[in-house]
């Protein structure tokens, strides 16, 4: 093992090899190793846990990697077999294997920040016409809104890994809105590390993955993850499997999205009326941004059988 891990550190310095991505996402993380791998002609390996749904594993496949392995029953068993067998053993002679963390990464979380500056352009857009109350932003990184900011009371994401959540953590924070803005990271029960080690002040290992959202199925979030989760303007919120299903539900019928329990549990919060709970002052002129992403690991015919676990009262 340690002559080969030496011959990938040889290769990964050398300019003439070709890259090989490595990740061990089977959610949108991976989907999006092989969509940026595909952009440079290069080729991509995932390693899943055996929890990921064939028809997820189908669409890692038809999105053009080479290998989808499924090993392991939770992604760090995943990750580590990507790590320490997958990697040294399959790369090619002519190839610098890249490894792509799913979710612990500055890199992805200044990616996923871009969200949070798109969503302030947006809203500048629209307070042309619509009133809104406005404040000066500012950034760091990324363009600079050429309107003014309105004012975001709250936003709210799903937190898996953690990678979005530090990206929009991160964003509020060069856009100097940590005063004024909240922001509610809602978990499924049973994937609830981030809220779990909030309470405890101290980041958690959760012993199983216990929720149909297996997208979110860290078992631990990312140390960053957790110190944003202490920050005073963060709420954590845990819903249960069955308000995922009923708002994956409800979106796709009123919004014509079909999005996955992972994603679910945001518009979620407005649809069991928690939402203004989470929210001081909470009225019609409040200002909330959701972020709804997440349509890969979901069908009708897999969301029919979510509806199906639901008890004829909890639908």
């Amino acid at each position: 093992m340690i002559s080969k891990l030496a011959i990938l550190r040889e290769k990964e310095n050398d300019p003439s090899a070709k890259a090989h991505f490595y990740s061990s996402s089977g959610a949108n993380a991976g989907l999006a190793t092989i969509y940026a791998a595909n952009l440079f002609g290069c080729r991509t390996s995932i390693v899943t846990p055996l929890s990921t749904s064939a028809f997820l594993v189908r669409k890692l496949k038809e999105a053009g990697a080479v290998q989808v392995i499924q090993h392991g029953n939770t992604w760090l068993e995943a990750e580590e077999y990507l790590r320490e067998i997958v990697m040294p053993n399959t790369v090619a002679e002519d190839e610098s294997p890249i490894y792509v963390p799913p979710f612990d990464a500055p890199e992805i979380w200044q990616g996923n920040a871009g969200m949070m500056y798109e969503a302030v352009r947006q809203l500048s857009d629209a307070a042309s016409h619509y009133p809104m109350n406005t404040s000066t932003s500012t950034s760091n990184g990324h363009h600079t809104p050429e309107k003014q900011a309105p004012n975001i009371d709250a936003v709210v994401c799903s937190v898996g890994g953690g990678s979005m959540f530090c990206g929009l953590m991160q964003a509020i924070e060069e856009l100097q809105m940590k005063d004024r803005t909240r922001v509610i990271a809602v978990e499924a029960d049973g994937v609830d590390s981030l809220a779990q080690s909030v309470a405890r002040r101290q980041r958690i290992t959760l012993s199983r993955i216990g929720s149909l959202a297996t997208s979110l199925g860290a078992r631990r979030v990312a140390q960053r993850a957790f110190e944003y989760g202490l920050e005073k303007h963060v709420r954590t919120v845990v819903l249960s499997d069955a308000d995922a299903i009923r708002a994956c539900h409800r979106f796709a019928n009123e919004e014509h999205y079909l999005v996955e329990l992972a994603c679910a549990v945001c518009p979620a919060l407005c649809y069991n009326g928690k939402l203004a709970e989470l929210i001081p002052g909470f009225n019609e002129n409040t200002v909330v941004v959701i972020i709804v992403c997440g349509g890969s690991n979901i069908s009708f015919e897999m969301l029919d059988k979510f509806l199906g676990t639901l008890s004829d009262d909890a639908k």
